[in-house]
């Protein structure tokens, strides 16, 4: 019930991952990211836990493939897991367990894994990839277009509810952290249009934690 992209971007470093599930804030659960280190994506029966701990991993000197594989020889229960990994350089790894549900799949490319389970068809997931791969622009739009690619594609079984769009990049904490917890229609649609709103305030935002005195107005009553 959950597809999801996570990628390094390679002309910044930059960490991203996008995700959209049929249940409530999909995000919250499954999207891990650390700068400088890499992003995990940890989803189907999910255990938000193995995110941090495959990121443990690669900082302390595994490369995705052999974290991915120490974690899953070490971990009660993997079989009902699907993960996703991408390290600092670039490596990925990924795991279905026996228990993934429904239709499933995960497509790994260069410096970015897709992967998804309850899936109308296999083919999304490579729709995913395909749009990341092909689009121009910020990070988080070409993060945005795998993930509407996904949709159009056919999406989950069911009716997407949740979305989220995070990225990690020059600051230890979330430069972007967008979320859509619940929406009947189109959580992902909702979510472009939120990341329209953002992205023009990105970097002021990342000027007011870092250099304050610098930082431009915020723009509302009483704000000089």
């Amino acid at each position: 019930m959950t597809f999801s992209l996570v990628a390094r971007d390679p002309e910044t470093g930059a960490f991203g991952m996008v995700v959209t599930s049929s249940s409530p804030a999909v995000a919250a659960r499954c999207v891990h990211l650390r700068q400088g280190v890499g992003g995990a994506s940890s989803q189907n029966i999910t255990d938000p836990g193995l995110g941090a701990e495959l990121l443990d991993l690669l900082e302390s000197g595994a490369p995705a493939d052999e974290a991915m594989a120490k974690l899953v020889a070490g971990t009660p229960n993997i079989d009902y897991r699907q993960l996703s990994l991408v390290d600092a350089r670039g490596g990925t790894a990924a795991f279905s367990g026996s228990g993934t549900l429904g239709t499933h799949r995960t497509v790994e490319g260069d410096g970015a894994v897709a992967a998804g389970n309850l899936l109308s068809s296999p083919d999304v997931v490579d729709a995913i990839m395909a749009a990341y791969t092909s689009t121009a622009g910020a990070f988080e739009d070409r993060l945005l277009a795998g993930l509407a690619a996904g949709r159009d594609a056919g999406g989950e079984e069911g009716p997407q509810h949740s979305a989220g769009l995070v990225v990690v990049d020059q600051a230890t904490w979330p430069v972007t952290d967008l979320r859509v917890d619940w929406d009947d229609e189109d959580p992902i649609a909702k979510l472009a249009e939120i990341w329209q709103l953002w992205e023009p305030q990105k970097l002021d935002y990342y000027t007011r934690a870092v250099r304050p005195d610098t930082a431009p107005s915020y723009g509302v009553p009483g704000d000089l």
